[in-house]
């Protein structure tokens, strides 16, 4: 009997994948069962995956670069500050198109515990949704409608570790041997203490140390994040296959994008750093081929927070990827820093690294996430203008918070390290660009440059390379939001500074082109717009930096076959000249005016959009 149509085509992707899958599964494992279990339930999913599900894979895998489209634009938000719950969400999305997104990034929202969520990265059970957010029924609708008007959705996938109060982690703690073995369990400290001498600590003031002791059972457990968020041993192949099919799983509600957190994390090893090892590279290849077999049209984001060097092997090589996407962490810190030193030189030359990688590696930029802001610069390249590491830490952390003379800035300081000096940032944009100073004061023309920086820094990032990605609330220069420190479960963390509640009463001002929400969003708008039907905004321009001669001016150009763009950033307050000598007609995007490219003058915070005709 002929094989269903559907089968076949599992057949042929398995038999694409299949060898190398298999080797690198023997090689971590050595076990023909599991791995064979593995194969099974890939087939199991492939054949729950709905018809629609099965379509958007068939007409992305003859389209494979489709993500890297200059009509991409992403935000990130959380289901309650922004709607209440699942179903708010499907109510709100003709806002979500007002504001040109076609990929929204769900922050975590499955089931875990109120007191000890870490913001829903303490995932307690993978197969539900958090209850006052809603069920997974209400997910997979969601989904349907967001794929009804080509909206694509994404969320985290927290791989490094469980809540304590997961399933397994309740078994392990009673004692039962199967389920320890899915951890790190130690009867005495003699390990966990080799282990300490050479693994960082993530959370040293909050957080110190790698291992937490449990005198209700005598042993001590690995948590390199926090207390009651337990590392899960991925040297049992029983912890892979089940995260696997956790991942199937939310393919199968219909996530088109999965955010794997703290990636190079996956892996432990006694006697290293257990950070980016290369069983954690095997790992996401093994993870790349299952979805490509099962439902090749989910991409897999990667959260890798380390430096360029170590970012960019999580992209694989092009014979054999991961990581379809990866997010472009050192940029986005250095630009803050920009912002605050007026000098772009830093910033030139992380963007200069970026764009001379291969074509196909697709970074996510943004300008501010969910998480606090780390320091994580080049030192060794700043050390030549006399930035050195701790002072300079110092320093940033004093402009941003507003304590130096001539910043604007407003914020608050995460993990705050009295013995290293060492502090992380939390602010939402227009309160970093100094929207909320210039409001307290009443100040309209403080408020206007503010606005001004706002708008710069997005056009800044909207001309990079890759896909912009926006955080709720900024497209309407929402400010910080100081309330967290009224609820108990908030107020231990300064992040929640940025994470509040979407104001909806502002949103409605944004058409009004006087008020600070409607000159943002409006301003945004016409760059999106712009963006989306330039060709020489597509993925496959080339990008590169231009030397104006001025150190407080980027310039970004970027060519498409006939077509060239400068993207001109002033990050100076006062009046630059970027220095250049072009005798090409340009064209003023913004404004549809003729430019001479000779020795330009850009206003304080100003920028211009540039292409020749």
């Amino acid at each position: 009997m002929a094989r269903p149509k559907t089968d076949e085509i599992f057949r042929q992707r398995l038999e694409r994948h299949h060898d190398e899958l298999r080797w690198l599964y023997m090689e971590l494992y050595d076990n023909d069962s599991m791995f064979a279990e593995l194969c099974t339930n890939m087939y199991r999913f492939f054949k729950d995956r709905k018809s629609s599900l099965k379509t958007r894979d068939k007409n992305r895998e003859k389209n494979p670069g489709w993500f890297r489209k200059n009509d991409m634009l992403g935000m990130m938000l959380y289901i309650d500050n922004f709607a209440g719950n699942l179903q708010g969400v499907k109510e709100k999305l003709s806002y979500l198109e007002d504001c040109n997104v076609n990929y929204i990034h769900l922050m975590p929202f499955l089931d875990s515990p109120k007191e000890h969520s870490d913001g829903g990265y303490a995932v307690a059970d993978f197969r539900k949704v958090r209850p006052d957010l809603g069920t997974m029924e209400d997910l997979a609708e969601l989904a349907d409608v967001c794929h009804e008007k080509d909206l694509n959705v994404c969320m985290d996938f927290v791989m490094n570790h469980t809540s304590e109060e997961h399933d397994w982690a309740v078994r392990a703690k009673a004692g039962d041997g199967e389920y320890m073995s899915r951890y790190f369990f130690y009867d005495n400290n003699e390990i966990p203490m080799q282990y300490e001498k050479t693994v960082p600590q993530v959370f040293p003031t909050t957080a110190p140390g790698n291992f937490t002791y449990l005198p209700e059972i005598g042993h001590y457990v690995m948590t390199t994040f926090y207390p009651y968020q337990w590392d899960l041993n991925y040297k049992n192949p029983r912890v892979f296959n089940e995260m696997m099919y956790n991942f199937l799983f939310f393919a199968n509600q219909g996530m088109d994008i999965i955010r794997i957190d703290a990636v190079p994390y996956i892996w432990k090893e006694l006697g290293t750093s257990c950070r980016n090892l290369s069983r954690v590279h095997t790992i996401v290849r093994m993870m790349r081929m299952i979805g490509e077999i099962v439902c090749p049209s989910v991409l897999l984001l990667g959260e890798v927070v380390m430096e360029p060097e170590k970012v960019v092997p999580y992209f694989g090589t092009i014979e054999k990827p991961e990581c379809h996407m990866l997010y472009n962490v050192t940029t986005m810190a250095t630009t803050w820093h920009t912002v605050a030193t007026r000098d772009v030189r830093l910033l030139k030359q992380q963007m200069d690294i970026v764009n001379g990688l291969p074509g196909e590696y697709t970074f996510l930029n943004y300008l501010r996430c969910h998480d606090d802001i780390g320091w994580g610069l080049d030192y060794p390249f700043l050390t030549q203008w006399e930035m050195l590491e701790v002072p300079h830490k110092r320093f940033l952390n004093d402009y941003f918070m507003g304590k130096m003379p001539g910043s604007v800035s407003r914020g608050e300081l995460y993990n705050d390290d009295p013995v290293t000096q060492d502090a992380r940032f939390c602010g939402t944009t227009a309160s970093m660009c100094g929207v909320e100073s210039a409001e307290a004061e009443n100040d309209k023309d403080k408020c206007k440059a503010a606005v001004e920086l706002d708008i710069m820094l997005h056009a800044y990032m909207l001309s990079q390379s890759g896909i912009p990605m926006l955080y709720s609330g900024d497209e309407i220069g929402q400010l910080n939001d100081y309330s967290y420190k009224e609820d108990p479960d908030k107020a231990p963390d300064s992040r929640y500074v940025h994470r509040g509640k979407f104001r909806w009463d502002l949103a409605k001002k944004r058409t009004g082109k006087q008020s600070v929400q409607g000159q943002i969003f409006n301003s945004l708008n016409r760059l999106e717009q712009i963006r989306r039907h330039e060709h020489v905004f597509d993925a496959d321009a080339k990008v590169y930096t231009y030397d104006v001669h001025n150190d407080a001016i980027l310039c970004i150009t970027r060519q498409m076959a006939d077509e060239r763009f400068f993207g001109i950033y002033n990050f100076a307050d006062q009046p630059q000249t970027a220095w250049m000598q072009e005798d090409d007609s340009y064209i003023d995007l913004l404004t549809g005016k003729a430019v001479a490219l000779r020795d330009i003058s850009v206003p304080g915070h100003g920028f211009y959009w540039l292409k020749r005709k």
